[in-house]
């Protein structure tokens, strides 16, 4: 019976590509990828030959009947995100959906996610949060805000460097100036920081720096009991 394998690659320090990804990888007859100039670099460093295929938000509804086409012909298939695990902010969902629903088999690997060290290594208490991932860039983000501020447990973001200041200023004014927040950045990679304090300690500290550079994962407390 085939199976569609969803293998999660590095966030950044190639090291943390398990043994089992790199078996999988090479067995499978096809590797769908969300870019495949970036995953074909890390195919490359692990010796990994086998045919790949783009597979993005921008094509994945075209992409996913020939795709089921090919599992259906007793196929192997792994899908691969740019970095971290597939259908996390990132394609997979609607691959995975149709899987499920044409009986077949569908394996997710363990492996990394950045969300995960960011939350862990903020110091909040961690036995309850939320992930929202993306904000909306324009249409409902306020509207977003107002329902995140109802919430009482830390709350995940994702966002890109150059969107970082508006947005922890925005989370100034919808939580409130006095609200915890730990912000990562460039996780697993050499230049590898995270910067804990208020919403305005924070800002202030990114607001002096010459640029804002990598990925981002924001967690931000739930606000404290009186």
């Amino acid at each position: 019976m085939s199976r569609l394998y969803l293998v999660p690659t590095p966030i950044g320090n190639l090291e943390d590509m398990t043994l089992r990804a790199i078996r999988i990888l090479k067995e499978v007859s096809l590797v769908l990828a969300e870019d495949t100039r970036t995953s074909g670099k890390l195919l490359k460093h692990f010796d990994i030959k086998n045919r790949m295929q783009a597979f993005h938000i921008h094509n994945e509804h075209q992409a996913l009947q020939s795709v089921l086409d090919h599992l259906q012909q007793g196929n192997d298939v792994a899908l691969i995100s740019d970095a971290g695990t597939p259908a996390i902010s990132d394609p997979g969902f609607l691959l995975v959906r149709a899987c499920i629903e044409n009986n077949i088999e569908v394996e997710c690997l363990p492996g990394a996610t950045a969300f995960v060290p960011a939350l862990v290594q903020s110091g909040f208490p961690n036995n309850q949060f939320y992930f929202e991932g993306f904000l909306p860039h324009k249409k409902g983000r306020q509207t977003r805000l107002k329902e995140l501020a109802e919430l009482n447990v830390p709350v995940i973001f994702y966002e890109s460097p150059h969107r970082l200041i508006k947005t922890l200023e925005q989370f100034a004014e919808f939580f409130g100036t006095d609200r915890r927040v730990s912000v990562s950045r460039e996780l697993t990679k050499m230049y590898e920081e995270n910067v804990r304090g208020t919403l305005p300690e924070v800002i202030a500290h990114f607001k002096a720096k010459q640029a804002v550079k990598g990925e981002i994962v924001i967690v931000l407390n739930a606000p404290e009991s009186d």
